[in-house]
């Protein structure tokens, strides 16, 4: 659970730093190297999450690479989609729904089986 949190996160952080940028006010007119500097400040709190995240789900979680990953893209794209929702002001569309479906199947296929080689 530990590790699900902190991805939540620094998922957070990490939409913020990678798409915030196109409804923060303050940024409105300002160069681009502006924009790509306040974004690093962002990602910088993702990552103070982000590794911890892994490396608890790695060593102490039970959970391969692969599906540190997979459940990373997922807990990514949910948060999206609230952000795009709340924030872009953009619907959800039937084929981005069913998209996200798929990524959640990828996550329980992910984690359902005892992997082989670890």
């Amino acid at each position: 659970m530990k590790t699900i949190l902190l991805l939540v996160c620094s998922n957070i952080f990490m939409t913020l730093a990678w798409y915030g940028h196109l409804k923060f006010k303050f940024l409105e007119g300002r160069s681009l190297l502006a924009v790509i500097l306040v974004s690093w400040g962002i990602a910088f709190f993702e990552y103070c999450l982000m590794v911890p995240a892994n490396r608890a789900g790695y060593f102490s979680g039970g959970f391969t690479g692969y599906q540190l990953k997979i459940i990373q893209e997922c807990i990514t794209l949910a948060v999206f989609v609230i952000f795009a929702w709340a924030v872009l002001g953009e619907k959800l569309a039937w084929n981005y729904a069913v998209s996200f479906g798929f990524l959640i199947a990828a996550v329980w296929f992910a984690v359902a089986f005892k992997p082989g080689g670890r």
